[in-house]
């Protein structure tokens, strides 16, 4: 190969300017690289915070409803307390009926006897 047909390759490459950019990017190819994959990385770690968000979203409205199932819950417990509470007491005062109930006319001699 001449030198002529050297300075035409060179030439044709861009010359000297095309050279310094060469050695340049030959220089920083490793750190380009590296900024590329910090570049993913931080991609991946911003992908990975939003649905971690999401997910922490998600969970504390699953959290809400549980807590209003189990508000419904312990009031339709507190009605059903309330209800039997009240069966009991007219059953105690069914029984207090019965039991003060006068088995003959004019009841003034009870039976049974009762201090009523």
């Amino acid at each position: 190969m001449e030198l002529t047909d050297t300075v035409t390759i060179i030439g044709g490459i861009g010359g000297i300017q095309g050279i310094i950019e060469a050695i340049k990017w030959w220089r920083g190819r490793k750190v380009q690289d590296r900024h590329d994959v910090a570049d993913v990385v931080a991609t991946e770690n911003e992908n990975d915070r939003r649905q971690v968000d999401w997910l922490e979203k998600r969970l504390a409205e699953r959290d809400a409803k549980i807590d209003r199932i189990y508000e419904e819950l312990r009031a339709e417990q507190n009605a059903r307390l309330e209800e039997i509470h009240r069966r009991h007491e007219v059953e105690l005062k069914l029984t207090d009926a019965e039991a003060k109930k006068c088995h003959k006319r004019g009841c003034t001699d009870r039976i049974p006897p009762s201090d009523y």
